[in-house]
């Protein structure tokens, strides 16, 4: 895999140069001290990952990303001094198709540390969605429910105090859309809200506090055993997948261990299916990848109404794209549709 390092300090670009070369089967494409720099580069030999710095100067990394994604698109990951510092840009960029992020290894690095080993298991994650490493494992579509089997079966009535369900899957180019659905929801929706969001665990709080000020819902990260209240937005906020269990309570599970996506939206809306009685409504957002398009077939198939973000609106049409091919999405909308559209569905089976 070629790889593309953007940043303006000789010291980290050097420590990310020898943590990608510690890897044999990873190459360096080019190097770019400056947004402009990079968008030029890319322009002309488009790597298969660029990491992203944030804070540079003449042209900063989030308009490095959304020009280099609307001109001579690739994947890129945001290698950044301090995520959570800079958490409003890190979505920003992630609103225009930067598929994750992470902190910059300490500079003098030598030899792999924790933060080292996290970008390069990040850098292998992407390098199996983008099709440029083989994964050992199975394809996300055959992931089995979290109880470690198929069957759907043993479903529970939810409470009574709870009118609609509704599931938000997304991956690259998440937040921005997530962000414009909540934005247009009004103060009294009587949803219950669940977000599978593929973010790491370290700026998942960023995220949800991100959310929390988009719109008049009240955005929180799920917590072990929180139970599905209406309206209030969970965000699934590790890097284990959210689920649903008997009981109606929300938990974490490392099963499926072999699951690129974490969290996963399959994993989540599997489990839903197999537990929850009521219907509800399935939107699958723009992503790279097919996590969530088996999701959402389960949960068609069980009688829920599902939508894909339409091409035209996606960052990345991806895993919407997933949906439409195995038929699991019963609409498929603009982004600026899906909201009218939730709001419509509520209002009617309340």
């Amino acid at each position: 895999m070629r790889i593309a390092i953007v940043n303006d300090t000789v010291m980290a670009v050097e420590v990310l140069r020898r943590i990608v070369t510690s890897a044999s089967y990873y190459k360096i494409a080019w190097i770019a001290h400056n947004g402009s720099q990079a968008i030029a580069k890319c322009a002309v030999d488009p790597p298969d990952l660029i990491l992203m710095d944030m804070i540079m100067p003449d042209v900063d990394g989030v308009e490095a990303t959304r020009m280099i994604m609307k001109q001579s698109p690739c994947a890129i990951l945001i290698v950044t001094a301090n995520v959570q510092q800079n958490s409003a840009k890190v979505f920003e960029a992630m609103g225009y198709g930067a598929l994750d992020a992470v902190n910059t290894p300490p500079l003098g690095t030598s030899g792999l540390g924790e933060v080292s080993q996290t970008l390069l298991n990040k850098i292998a994650t992407i390098g199996v969605l983008i099709g440029k490493r083989r994964s050992k494992h199975t394809h996300t579509s055959d992931v089995s429910s979290p109880g470690g089997g198929t069957t759907l079966s043993k479903v529970s009535h939810p409470p009574r105090n709870i009118p609609f369900l509704i599931i938000l899957g997304a991956s690259t180019g998440g937040p921005k859309a997530l962000g414009t659905i909540l934005s247009e929801l009004p103060a009294n929706f009587t949803a219950a809200i669940v977000i599978i969001q593929h973010v790491d665990s370290q700026f998942a709080p960023g995220l949800a506090k991100w959310l929390n000020q988009q719109g008049s819902l009240t955005v929180r990260l799920a917590v072990e055993g929180d139970q599905l209240v209406p309206g209030t937005v969970l965000l699934a906020g590790t890097n284990d997948h959210l689920v649903l269990r008997p009981n109606l309570t929300l938990t974490y599970t490392k099963k499926p261990q072999d699951n690129p996506y974490r969290p996963s939206v399959d994993v989540f809306c599997e489990s839903v299916a197999q537990y929850w009685s009521r219907k509800g409504i399935a939107v699958l957002l723009t992503g790279m990848g097919r996590d969530g398009a088996t999701g959402l077939g389960v949960l068609r198939s069980r009688g829920w109404h599902t939508i894909a973000q339409d091409r035209s609106s996606c960052v990345v049409y991806g895993m919407p794209k997933a949906a439409v091919e195995m038929d699991s999405a019963m609409e498929v909308l603009p982004l600026l549709e899906i909201a009218p559209t939730l709001i419509k569905k509520v209002i009617h089976t309340s």
